[in-house]
């Protein structure tokens, strides 16, 4: 009697098995796999965040206004451009009017601005979050 030759089964035990994974996957599988994906995404944004908040602490630690100030210095662009824009600006334009006298005044374009100061204003918000649940109050 002939012995049979069964060297290629296992390479056709390999194709048909990754044949039936790509017809039926494993769902518990998938998923699996898609979680791991998903929580090294969010580890990685989150050790980003982490080294931003680092920065953004020795900045502040900084004694040159211009190391340590440029974000009160935006915030008071931003406050002054709102203050502009919608105090300022339509009183003048109504007093030039009613003095008769012709409005040249701009308003601004508040897109970019209100990109900028809600960001900003998100991260006071946290900031003041963080002020509260910790007990720091500002000294002097």
């Amino acid at each position: 009697m002939m012995g049979l030759d069964l060297t290629g089964i296992g390479s056709i035990a390999n194709l048909a098995e990754s044949a039936i994974n790509k017809i039926w996957p494993d769902k518990t599988e998938a998923e699996k796999n898609k979680f791991l994906l998903l929580t090294q995404e969010l580890t990685q944004s989150f050790q980003v965040v982490v080294k931003q908040i680092e920065v953004n602490i020795e900045e502040a630690k900084h004694e040159s206004v211009f190391v340590a100030g440029w974000r009160p210095a935006i915030g008071w662009v931003c406050g002054a451009s709102l203050a502009y824009n919608y105090v300022l600006q339509p009183f003048l334009a109504w007093l030039l009017n009613v003095v008769g006298v012709v409005n040249n005044m701009p308003a601004l374009d508040m897109g970019e601005l209100m990109t900028l100061l809600l960001g900003m204003l998100g991260l006071g918000a946290l900031r003041s979050y963080d002020k509260t649940k910790n007990g720091v109050a500002k000294s002097g």
